[in-house]
Parts: structure tokens; sequence; C-alpha cells
């Protein structure tokens, strides 16, 4: 069978093929774009997912090395307070011993057979130190009396007094 078609639509169905030819070319074209647009942001989010697992691993260490370090602060904090009140404390023992401290000018030497014994801070202490020894109780002199001054190592017992503190040698 014959088909007789007009120049005018031959030209016309010519015409609309290369318009429709055009139109999938110009289609395949924009598919291409968004295809590589795609593979683009696919990418994308693939760097982005392995950013962010990194910074979770960050954010992770980071909330460990937080909590150390807020743990060693309150370590510290409470070791300061331990410290100030330990100096309060010394301070104010301090003062009490500086209030409280008055020397002596001399102190009580206990000397047996001339040969030191033991050193007191009062003369009674000294006495009660030589009678735990053996001396006996009423057999004290004064040193320096008339008839004392014997050689020391005739004495069984003696106390002197000696002075301490600045100037005394």
């Amino acid at each position: 069978m014959i088909t007789i078609v007009r120049t005018r639509t031959l030209r016309a169905l010519r015409a609309s093929v290369t318009e429709a030819e055009s139109a999938a070319e110009a289609a395949r074209a924009d598919a291409e774009k968004h295809r590589q647009g795609a593979r683009t942001a696919t990418a994308s989010a693939a760097r982005a997912e392995t950013a962010l697992e990194d910074l979770r691993a960050q954010h992770a260490e980071t909330t460990v090395a937080i909590a150390r370090a807020e743990g060693e602060l309150d370590t510290l904090r409470a070791q300061q307070l331990l410290d100030t009140e330990d100096r309060a404390a010394l301070r104010l023992l301090l003062r009490t011993a500086r209030k409280t401290a008055t020397t002596p000018p001399h102190v009580f030497v206990l000397m047996r057979r001339g040969a030191l014994h033991s050193v007191h801070t009062t003369r009674e202490a000294a006495e009660a130190a030589a009678e735990r020894e053996g001396a006996h109780p009423d057999g004290w002199l004064t040193h320096g009396a008339p008839g004392t001054d014997c050689p020391a190592r005739d004495v069984l017992w003696r106390i002197r007094p000696m002075p301490i503190g600045p100037g005394s040698q």
C-alpha cells in the first residue's frame, strides 16, 4: 500500500523529529548533569559522615579528659582546703606557742661525780631525778656556799644552774 504524504506534512514531521531529537539530547545532557550532581552529593555525604564519626570520637575523648580534669580539680580543691586549714591551725599553734613560750633564764644540770647525767628545767625536777637514782633526799648543798667547793669528782650528785639564751656560753 502506498501512502501519499504531502510535502508540507513531511517537512513538519521531519522538523518535529529534529526537535524531538534535540529535546532528547538536551534531556540526556540534563540527566548526565543530574547523575554527576548525585555522585558529587554522595561523595560529599560520605565525607560528611566520616567527618561526623571523627568529631564524635574527639567529643568522646574530650568528655573523658574533662571528667578526669574535673576529678583532679575536685581533689586539688579538697587538698587546698586542707592545706589552708592546716596553715590556719599551724598559725594558731605558733601564736599560742609564742605567747606561752617563756624561755627560762637557765636550766639545771644534774651531774654525777662530775659527769653530766641529765638536764632539767627546774631544780626540783633535777633533785627528783637524782633521788630516783638513789641520792639521799636531804643531802643537797647550796653551790658556792663555804665548804662546798670540793672537786666535782668527789661529789656524788651535784646540781648546777646553767644560763641559756642569748649571751650565755
